[in-house]
């Protein structure tokens, strides 16, 4: 882990709810794809995030956002940042941070799963892959409420399209009458498209509870096997 202070260059919309941050560290910052940092707002006070930029790019660190009014853990997180970024201050961050960083250690295909802003995990571990020259199988499923909330798709398909071994399925779980994709719950989707797990690595970001139902599912209704699955929150449910 490190400990630094970094600059908020740039804080930008992606969506109504989600922003883009940017923020430089004063010093190269060392992580693994898939791992994420914390704002420290205080000794007893430390925000995690999921860092969205692949390890290479180490003078920055590039977060997204999901923050409304009734989500008072970001929107104070967020608030923070405009407030440093306004006065020009340093923020104190804690980066390295996680065990569900990338494994490269096997030869299994891989598959990104991601609810939400979890998009930025599996960003990271897709950006890292691809920059590796990595020829393993990579199947990325991004699940959002509305299609409104799928920020990144058109790059996100151009980047698929351009790679023979790289799959990007977005899920929308209340689609328009006009979604051609798949719909409903994003791990319904990768079940649905999948026989077996077992011969996947997975690796998975999204809210808490939502991260507990798809583990059970997989494990037991698609054959996943636990020691091949990866998501921070596992470590709190």
């Amino acid at each position: 882990m490190q400990i630094l202070k970094a600059e908020v260059v740039a804080i930008s919309p992606l969506t109504e709810f989600v922003h883009k941050v940017i923020l430089k560290p004063q010093q190269p910052v060392t992580f693994e794809a898939g791992q994420y940092m914390q704002l420290v707002l205080g000794e007893k006070d430390k925000r995690a995030f999921s860092i969205a930029n692949r390890p290479s790019q180490c003078d920055e660190i590039e977060l997204h956002i999901g923050a409304s009014a009734a989500d008072s853990y970001a929107m104070q997180s967020l608030e923070h940042l405009r407030n440093a970024h306004n006065k020009q201050q340093l923020v104190d961050i804690e980066a390295g941070l996680g065990i569900s960083q990338l494994r490269l250690q096997c030869d299994r295909p891989i598959i990104l799963l991601a609810g939400g802003t979890g998009f930025s995990y599996a960003k990271s571990i897709a950006e890292h892959l691809a920059e590796i020259n990595c020829d393993r199988p990579v199947l990325f499923y991004w699940g959002v409420k509305e299609e409104s909330a799928l920020y990144a798709h058109q790059e996100m398909q151009a980047w698929a399209d351009s790679r023979e071994n790289f799959k990007f399925i977005p899920v929308v779980e209340n689609p328009s009458a006009n979604w051609q994709g798949h719909t409903g719950f994003v791990h319904k989707a990768v079940m649905h498209d999948i026989v077996s797990l077992a011969p996947y690595d997975i690796y998975m970001a999204g809210r808490f509870d939502m991260m507990g139902v798809v583990r059970d599912d997989f494990i037991n209704n698609a054959g996943a096997i636990r020691e091949n699955m990866y998501a921070d929150a596992f470590a709190f449910i």
